[in-house]
Protein backbone atom coordinates (compact mmCIF):
# COMPACT_ATOMS: atom_id res chain seq x y z
CA UNK A 1 0.00 0.00 0.00
CA UNK A 2 1.35 2.99 -1.19
CA UNK A 3 2.40 5.59 1.96
CA UNK A 4 0.69 8.65 1.26
CA UNK A 5 1.22 10.38 4.34
CA UNK A 6 5.00 9.72 4.32
CA UNK A 7 4.96 11.26 0.34
CA UNK A 8 2.97 13.94 1.73
CA UNK A 9 5.47 14.57 3.95
CA UNK A 10 8.38 14.40 2.00
CA UNK A 11 6.74 16.75 -0.43
CA UNK A 12 6.51 19.57 2.31
CA UNK A 13 9.81 19.01 2.99
CA UNK A 14 10.49 19.79 -0.92
CA UNK A 15 8.34 22.92 -0.94
CA UNK A 16 10.40 24.22 1.71
CA UNK A 17 13.64 23.35 0.85
CA UNK A 18 12.65 25.41 -2.54
CA UNK A 19 12.28 28.38 -0.42
CA UNK A 20 15.29 27.99 1.36
CA UNK A 21 17.28 27.38 -1.79
CA UNK A 22 16.61 31.09 -2.94
CA UNK A 23 17.94 32.41 0.07
CA UNK A 24 21.72 30.70 -0.40
CA UNK A 25 24.81 32.33 -2.03
CA UNK A 26 26.92 29.10 -3.22
CA UNK A 27 29.94 31.49 -5.07
CA UNK A 28 31.92 34.48 -5.16
CA UNK A 29 32.62 34.36 -8.75
CA UNK A 30 32.95 37.97 -10.30
CA UNK A 31 32.61 36.15 -13.94
CA UNK A 32 28.50 35.74 -12.02
CA UNK A 33 28.15 39.52 -13.10
CA UNK A 34 27.10 38.54 -16.43
CA UNK A 35 24.30 36.27 -17.84
CA UNK A 36 22.47 33.97 -15.30
CA UNK A 37 25.55 33.24 -13.05
CA UNK A 38 27.31 29.55 -12.87
CA UNK A 39 25.44 26.93 -13.83
CA UNK A 40 24.81 24.07 -11.58
CA UNK A 41 25.79 20.62 -11.58
CA UNK A 42 22.83 18.64 -11.85
CA UNK A 43 24.44 15.50 -10.64
CA UNK A 44 23.78 13.79 -7.70
CA UNK A 45 25.37 11.62 -5.53
CA UNK A 46 27.30 8.60 -6.94
CA UNK A 47 27.16 10.89 -10.54
CA UNK A 48 28.76 13.92 -8.88
CA UNK A 49 31.87 11.68 -7.39
CA UNK A 50 32.59 10.52 -10.84
CA UNK A 51 33.02 13.50 -12.76
CA UNK A 52 29.09 15.17 -12.66
CA UNK A 53 28.45 12.35 -14.93
CA UNK A 54 24.62 11.19 -15.15
CA UNK A 55 23.26 10.67 -19.14
CA UNK A 56 23.96 6.94 -18.97
CA UNK A 57 23.96 6.16 -15.62
CA UNK A 58 20.77 3.64 -14.23
CA UNK A 59 21.08 2.52 -10.98
CA UNK A 60 18.50 1.02 -8.64
CA UNK A 61 19.97 2.98 -5.56
CA UNK A 62 20.96 6.44 -6.55
CA UNK A 63 18.18 9.17 -8.02
CA UNK A 64 19.38 10.78 -11.47
CA UNK A 65 17.17 13.48 -12.79
CA UNK A 66 20.02 14.04 -15.14
CA UNK A 67 18.30 11.38 -17.29
CA UNK A 68 14.47 11.28 -16.23
CA UNK A 69 14.55 7.72 -17.88
CA UNK A 70 16.51 6.06 -15.29
CA UNK A 71 13.84 6.00 -12.84
CA UNK A 72 12.81 2.75 -13.89
CA UNK A 73 15.75 1.21 -12.84
CA UNK A 74 14.39 1.21 -9.39
CA UNK A 75 13.35 -1.91 -7.49
CA UNK A 76 9.36 -1.66 -7.28
CA UNK A 77 9.16 -1.90 -3.87
CA UNK A 78 11.90 1.05 -3.17
CA UNK A 79 11.14 4.01 -1.91
CA UNK A 80 14.12 6.61 -2.36
CA UNK A 81 14.98 9.99 -0.98
CA UNK A 82 18.13 11.47 -1.55
CA UNK A 83 19.35 15.46 -0.21
CA UNK A 84 22.78 17.03 -0.69
CA UNK A 85 24.92 20.11 0.46
CA UNK A 86 28.03 21.69 -0.95
CA UNK A 87 30.83 23.64 1.04
CA UNK A 88 33.27 25.57 -1.40
CA UNK A 89 36.64 27.19 -0.61
CA UNK A 90 36.94 29.67 -3.63
CA UNK A 91 40.44 31.34 -4.60
CA UNK A 92 40.40 34.08 -7.06
CA UNK A 93 43.32 35.72 -8.87
CA UNK A 94 44.41 38.76 -11.00
CA UNK A 95 47.68 40.40 -12.54
CA UNK A 96 47.58 42.20 -8.99
CA UNK A 97 45.23 40.58 -6.73
CA UNK A 98 44.55 37.17 -4.77
CA UNK A 99 41.01 36.55 -2.90
CA UNK A 100 39.74 33.53 -0.98
CA UNK A 101 36.25 33.20 0.21
CA UNK A 102 34.41 30.18 1.54
CA UNK A 103 30.39 29.45 0.76
CA UNK A 104 27.96 26.47 1.14
CA UNK A 105 24.89 25.83 0.00
CA UNK A 106 22.03 22.48 -0.08
CA UNK A 107 22.05 21.33 -3.36
CA UNK A 108 19.55 19.00 -4.05
CA UNK A 109 16.44 17.36 -2.20
CA UNK A 110 14.27 14.59 -4.20
CA UNK A 111 12.40 11.43 -3.89
CA UNK A 112 11.59 8.87 -5.88
CA UNK A 113 8.95 5.58 -5.97
CA UNK A 114 7.36 3.46 -8.25
CA UNK A 115 3.91 3.58 -9.38
CA UNK A 116 3.56 0.21 -10.82
CA UNK A 117 6.39 -2.47 -11.90
CA UNK A 118 7.10 -0.44 -14.70
CA UNK A 119 6.76 3.10 -14.45
CA UNK A 120 7.92 5.18 -11.33
CA UNK A 121 7.54 8.93 -10.64
CA UNK A 122 10.29 11.48 -9.11
CA UNK A 123 9.95 14.81 -7.66
CA UNK A 124 12.52 17.39 -5.85
CA UNK A 125 14.22 20.47 -6.23
CA UNK A 126 17.66 21.89 -7.33
CA UNK A 127 19.72 24.56 -8.39
CA UNK A 128 20.07 26.15 -12.31
CA UNK A 129 22.52 28.73 -11.78
CA UNK A 130 24.38 30.65 -8.83
CA UNK A 131 25.49 34.60 -8.79
CA UNK A 132 27.42 36.04 -5.97
CA UNK A 133 29.99 38.57 -6.06
CA UNK A 134 31.74 41.50 -4.59
CA UNK A 135 34.93 43.05 -5.80
CA UNK A 136 35.96 47.11 -6.02
CA UNK A 137 38.04 48.75 -8.73
CA UNK A 138 38.96 52.27 -9.08
CA UNK A 139 38.49 53.59 -13.08
CA UNK A 140 39.36 57.13 -14.22
CA UNK A 141 37.68 58.37 -17.04
CA UNK A 142 38.22 62.13 -18.74
CA UNK A 143 40.17 62.61 -16.02
CA UNK A 144 37.33 61.93 -13.42
CA UNK A 145 38.34 59.31 -10.87
CA UNK A 146 36.00 56.99 -9.35
CA UNK A 147 35.78 54.47 -7.31
CA UNK A 148 33.54 51.38 -7.83
CA UNK A 149 32.02 48.61 -5.62
CA UNK A 150 30.15 46.05 -7.38
CA UNK A 151 27.96 43.25 -5.52
CA UNK A 152 25.47 40.42 -7.02
CA UNK A 153 23.05 37.57 -6.01
CA UNK A 154 20.64 34.99 -6.58
CA UNK A 155 19.92 32.71 -9.14
CA UNK A 156 18.09 30.30 -10.90
CA UNK A 157 15.81 27.07 -9.19
CA UNK A 158 14.00 24.19 -10.48
CA UNK A 159 11.02 22.00 -9.00
CA UNK A 160 10.62 19.19 -10.90
CA UNK A 161 8.72 16.30 -11.32
CA UNK A 162 9.06 13.23 -13.47
CA UNK A 163 7.87 9.88 -15.09
CA UNK A 164 9.82 7.16 -15.83
CA UNK A 165 8.61 4.01 -18.08
CA UNK A 166 9.84 0.76 -18.88
CA UNK A 167 8.68 -0.05 -22.88
CA UNK A 168 10.33 -3.18 -23.39
CA UNK A 169 11.68 -6.20 -21.20
CA UNK A 170 13.56 -3.88 -18.75
CA UNK A 171 15.72 -2.93 -21.67
CA UNK A 172 14.38 0.85 -23.05
CA UNK A 173 13.30 3.17 -21.11
CA UNK A 174 11.80 6.88 -21.47
CA UNK A 175 11.07 9.77 -19.09
CA UNK A 176 10.36 13.41 -19.02
CA UNK A 177 10.71 16.24 -16.15
CA UNK A 178 8.49 19.16 -15.84
CA UNK A 179 10.06 22.07 -13.76
CA UNK A 180 8.98 25.24 -12.40
CA UNK A 181 11.37 27.52 -13.45
CA UNK A 182 12.02 30.34 -11.06
CA UNK A 183 14.63 32.91 -9.74
CA UNK A 184 15.85 36.14 -9.53
CA UNK A 185 19.51 38.16 -9.96
CA UNK A 186 19.93 41.29 -8.80
CA UNK A 187 23.11 43.51 -9.25
CA UNK A 188 24.02 46.31 -7.00
CA UNK A 189 26.98 49.21 -7.80
CA UNK A 190 27.92 52.13 -6.04
CA UNK A 191 30.01 54.57 -8.45
CA UNK A 192 31.56 57.30 -6.44
CA UNK A 193 32.78 60.36 -8.56
CA UNK A 194 36.00 61.12 -6.12
CA UNK A 195 36.33 65.17 -5.85
CA UNK A 196 33.56 65.71 -8.72
CA UNK A 197 30.51 67.49 -8.60
CA UNK A 198 28.83 64.47 -9.42
CA UNK A 199 29.19 63.02 -6.36
CA UNK A 200 27.93 59.09 -5.91
CA UNK A 201 25.11 57.07 -7.59
CA UNK A 202 24.06 54.25 -6.79
CA UNK A 203 22.56 51.56 -9.53
CA UNK A 204 20.46 48.38 -8.84
CA UNK A 205 19.31 46.22 -11.96
CA UNK A 206 16.85 42.73 -10.64
CA UNK A 207 15.02 40.32 -13.23
CA UNK A 208 12.43 38.39 -11.57
CA UNK A 209 12.49 35.17 -13.81
CA UNK A 210 10.15 31.92 -14.29
CA UNK A 211 8.45 29.72 -16.51
CA UNK A 212 8.13 25.87 -17.20
CA UNK A 213 11.02 23.47 -18.49
CA UNK A 214 11.01 20.26 -19.65
CA UNK A 215 13.31 17.37 -19.72
CA UNK A 216 13.07 14.40 -22.41
CA UNK A 217 15.10 11.43 -21.67
CA UNK A 218 16.01 7.63 -23.15
CA UNK A 219 17.79 4.85 -21.79
CA UNK A 220 18.57 1.86 -23.92
CA UNK A 221 20.26 -0.92 -21.87
CA UNK A 222 22.43 -3.85 -23.70
CA UNK A 223 23.00 -6.52 -21.76
CA UNK A 224 26.57 -8.37 -22.13
CA UNK A 225 25.81 -11.72 -19.95
CA UNK A 226 24.09 -12.26 -16.78
CA UNK A 227 25.87 -9.84 -14.35
CA UNK A 228 27.19 -6.91 -17.08
CA UNK A 229 25.71 -4.57 -19.32
CA UNK A 230 25.85 -1.45 -21.33
CA UNK A 231 23.81 1.48 -21.24
CA UNK A 232 23.56 4.35 -23.73
CA UNK A 233 21.68 7.36 -22.84
CA UNK A 234 20.05 10.58 -24.54
CA UNK A 235 18.53 13.82 -22.95
CA UNK A 236 17.02 16.86 -24.74
CA UNK A 237 15.84 19.69 -23.20
CA UNK A 238 13.70 22.55 -25.44
CA UNK A 239 14.64 26.32 -25.77
CA UNK A 240 13.33 27.96 -22.95
CA UNK A 241 11.54 31.19 -23.27
CA UNK A 242 11.37 33.09 -20.18
CA UNK A 243 8.04 35.31 -18.24
CA UNK A 244 10.54 38.19 -17.11
CA UNK A 245 10.59 41.91 -15.13
CA UNK A 246 13.16 43.85 -15.89
CA UNK A 247 14.05 46.76 -13.18
CA UNK A 248 16.78 49.30 -13.43
CA UNK A 249 16.92 52.04 -11.01
CA UNK A 250 19.85 54.51 -10.31
CA UNK A 251 19.32 56.44 -7.69
CA UNK A 252 22.07 59.58 -5.72
CA UNK A 253 21.38 57.65 -2.06
CA UNK A 254 21.88 54.41 -0.81
CA UNK A 255 18.12 53.95 0.24
CA UNK A 256 16.71 54.63 -3.07
CA UNK A 257 14.66 57.44 -2.29
CA UNK A 258 16.26 59.94 -4.39
CA UNK A 259 15.70 58.45 -7.87
CA UNK A 260 17.43 59.53 -10.72
CA UNK A 261 16.54 57.10 -13.81
CA UNK A 262 13.76 54.35 -13.18
CA UNK A 263 12.87 51.66 -15.85
CA UNK A 264 10.47 48.49 -15.77
CA UNK A 265 10.42 46.34 -18.49
CA UNK A 266 8.08 43.57 -18.98
CA UNK A 267 8.82 42.12 -22.90
CA UNK A 268 12.34 42.15 -23.17
CA UNK A 269 14.02 38.40 -23.92
CA UNK A 270 15.66 36.22 -21.61
CA UNK A 271 16.23 32.46 -22.80
CA UNK A 272 17.67 29.01 -21.33
CA UNK A 273 18.96 27.49 -24.31
CA UNK A 274 18.24 23.78 -26.00
CA UNK A 275 20.40 21.07 -24.08
CA UNK A 276 21.42 18.09 -25.84
CA UNK A 277 23.56 15.28 -23.83
CA UNK A 278 24.15 11.73 -24.49
CA UNK A 279 26.18 9.08 -22.28
CA UNK A 280 27.47 5.50 -22.20
CA UNK A 281 28.47 2.93 -19.14
CA UNK A 282 29.72 -0.17 -18.69
CA UNK A 283 28.10 -1.66 -15.76
CA UNK A 284 29.11 -5.18 -13.71
CA UNK A 285 27.01 -5.93 -10.95
CA UNK A 286 27.88 -5.40 -7.31
CA UNK A 287 31.43 -4.72 -8.93
CA UNK A 288 32.04 -2.13 -11.24
CA UNK A 289 30.79 1.26 -13.67
CA UNK A 290 32.48 3.31 -16.14
CA UNK A 291 30.49 5.60 -17.57
CA UNK A 292 31.37 9.24 -19.97
CA UNK A 293 29.05 11.99 -21.31
CA UNK A 294 29.19 14.63 -23.38
CA UNK A 295 26.61 17.56 -23.73
CA UNK A 296 26.10 20.83 -25.82
CA UNK A 297 24.40 23.69 -25.68
CA UNK A 298 23.65 26.46 -28.01
CA UNK A 299 23.69 29.48 -25.84
CA UNK A 300 24.61 31.89 -28.96
CA UNK A 301 20.84 32.03 -29.82
CA UNK A 302 20.09 32.76 -26.53
CA UNK A 303 19.04 36.04 -24.68
CA UNK A 304 19.94 37.99 -21.24
CA UNK A 305 17.49 41.09 -21.17
CA UNK A 306 17.38 41.00 -25.02
CA UNK A 307 21.16 40.66 -25.76
CA UNK A 308 23.38 37.72 -26.84
CA UNK A 309 26.24 39.27 -26.62
CA UNK A 310 27.48 37.83 -23.22
CA UNK A 311 26.69 33.97 -24.57
CA UNK A 312 28.76 31.08 -26.77
CA UNK A 313 27.40 27.52 -27.13
CA UNK A 314 28.67 25.49 -24.49
CA UNK A 315 30.16 22.02 -24.52
CA UNK A 316 31.51 19.72 -21.83
CA UNK A 317 32.86 15.77 -21.59
CA UNK A 318 33.10 13.79 -18.23
CA UNK A 319 33.87 10.86 -17.52
CA UNK A 320 34.38 8.75 -14.43
CA UNK A 321 34.28 5.00 -12.57
CA UNK A 322 33.14 3.34 -9.67
CA UNK A 323 34.86 0.29 -7.81
CA UNK A 324 33.73 -2.17 -5.12
CA UNK A 325 36.27 -4.50 -3.65
CA UNK A 326 33.86 -6.90 -2.58
CA UNK A 327 30.26 -6.27 -1.64
CA UNK A 328 29.62 -9.91 -0.35
CA UNK A 329 31.84 -9.30 2.90
CA UNK A 330 31.79 -8.23 6.62
CA UNK A 331 34.84 -5.97 5.98
CA UNK A 332 33.29 -2.83 5.64
CA UNK A 333 35.81 -1.04 3.44
CA UNK A 334 35.80 -3.48 1.14
CA UNK A 335 31.73 -2.86 0.60
CA UNK A 336 32.78 0.80 0.35
CA UNK A 337 32.29 2.57 -3.51
CA UNK A 338 34.79 4.24 -3.93
CA UNK A 339 34.31 6.64 -6.94
CA UNK A 340 36.36 9.02 -9.42
CA UNK A 341 35.94 11.28 -12.63
CA UNK A 342 37.49 14.10 -14.55
CA UNK A 343 35.44 16.94 -16.67
CA UNK A 344 36.50 19.53 -19.17
CA UNK A 345 34.11 22.38 -20.74
CA UNK A 346 34.12 25.46 -22.02
CA UNK A 347 31.89 28.43 -20.42
CA UNK A 348 28.85 29.68 -22.05
CA UNK A 349 29.60 33.51 -20.83
CA UNK A 350 32.22 35.52 -22.94
CA UNK A 351 34.02 39.13 -21.83
CA UNK A 352 34.85 41.09 -24.24
CA UNK A 353 34.75 38.69 -27.33
CA UNK A 354 37.18 36.02 -24.66
CA UNK A 355 35.93 33.23 -22.41
CA UNK A 356 37.55 30.55 -20.09
CA UNK A 357 37.75 26.67 -20.03
CA UNK A 358 37.16 24.49 -17.00
CA UNK A 359 39.04 21.22 -15.81
CA UNK A 360 37.71 19.42 -13.01
CA UNK A 361 38.74 16.34 -10.63
CA UNK A 362 36.63 14.26 -8.53
CA UNK A 363 37.02 11.96 -5.95
CA UNK A 364 34.49 10.38 -3.17
CA UNK A 365 32.62 7.00 -2.29
CA UNK A 366 29.38 5.78 -0.91
CA UNK A 367 29.59 4.73 2.42
CA UNK A 368 26.81 2.26 3.52
CA UNK A 369 24.86 2.41 6.16
CA UNK A 370 23.49 -0.46 8.67
CA UNK A 371 20.59 -1.45 6.55
CA UNK A 372 22.84 -2.22 3.58
CA UNK A 373 20.84 -0.06 1.52
CA UNK A 374 21.40 3.98 2.17
CA UNK A 375 24.45 5.37 1.22
CA UNK A 376 25.91 8.28 2.84
CA UNK A 377 28.13 9.93 -0.41
CA UNK A 378 30.95 12.09 0.00
CA UNK A 379 32.41 13.91 -2.77
CA UNK A 380 35.86 15.88 -3.37
CA UNK A 381 36.10 18.58 -6.53
CA UNK A 382 38.68 20.79 -7.56
CA UNK A 383 37.86 22.90 -10.62
CA UNK A 384 40.43 25.31 -12.36
CA UNK A 385 38.94 27.96 -13.91
CA UNK A 386 41.65 29.15 -16.86
CA UNK A 387 41.13 32.23 -18.65
CA UNK A 388 41.42 32.74 -22.22
CA UNK A 389 43.17 36.02 -21.59
CA UNK A 390 45.36 37.70 -19.21
CA UNK A 391 43.01 40.11 -18.34
CA UNK A 392 40.33 37.68 -17.11
CA UNK A 393 40.50 36.53 -13.59
CA UNK A 394 42.08 33.10 -12.96
CA UNK A 395 40.36 30.81 -10.31
CA UNK A 396 40.52 27.23 -8.22
CA UNK A 397 37.53 26.08 -6.66
CA UNK A 398 37.76 23.00 -3.91
CA UNK A 399 34.17 21.53 -3.24
CA UNK A 400 33.06 18.99 -0.88
CA UNK A 401 29.52 17.76 -0.72
CA UNK A 402 27.93 15.51 1.29
CA UNK A 403 24.55 13.61 0.60
CA UNK A 404 22.23 11.00 2.08
CA UNK A 405 20.76 8.67 0.09
CA UNK A 406 17.51 6.67 1.94
CA UNK A 407 16.27 3.41 0.35
CA UNK A 408 13.31 1.69 2.22
CA UNK A 409 11.12 -0.94 1.53
CA UNK A 410 7.74 1.23 1.80
CA UNK A 411 5.69 -1.44 -0.32
CA UNK A 412 7.15 -4.66 0.77
CA UNK A 413 4.08 -6.83 2.13
CA UNK A 414 4.94 -8.89 5.31
CA UNK A 415 3.03 -12.00 5.71
CA UNK A 416 1.69 -12.74 8.71
CA UNK A 417 1.54 -15.98 10.82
Amino acid sequence: MLKIRNIVLYVGIISCFSAVLTAQNSTSSPYTRYGYGIIADHSFGAGRSMGGIGYGLRSSKQINPMNPASYTAMDSLTFLFDAGATVQLSLLNDAENSHRNFNGNIQFLAMQFPLSRRIAMSAGVLPYSHTGYVFNIVNEDDDITHADKYTGKGGLNEVFIGLSADLWKKRLSVGANVSYFFGRVEHYSIVDYISSEIGTLYTWKKANMNSFKYDFGLQYTHPLSRTQRMVFGLKYSPKVNLSAVYYDITASDEFFQSILIADTVRDTKFDIPNTLGFGVSYEKDNKLILAADVSFQDWSNAHYNGSNEYFRDKFKVAAGAEYIPNNFTRSYLSRVRYRAGLNYGNSYLKINDQGYNEYGVTVGAGFPMMDGRSYINASFEYVKVAPEADTLIDEQYFRFTLSFTFNEFWFFKRKIE
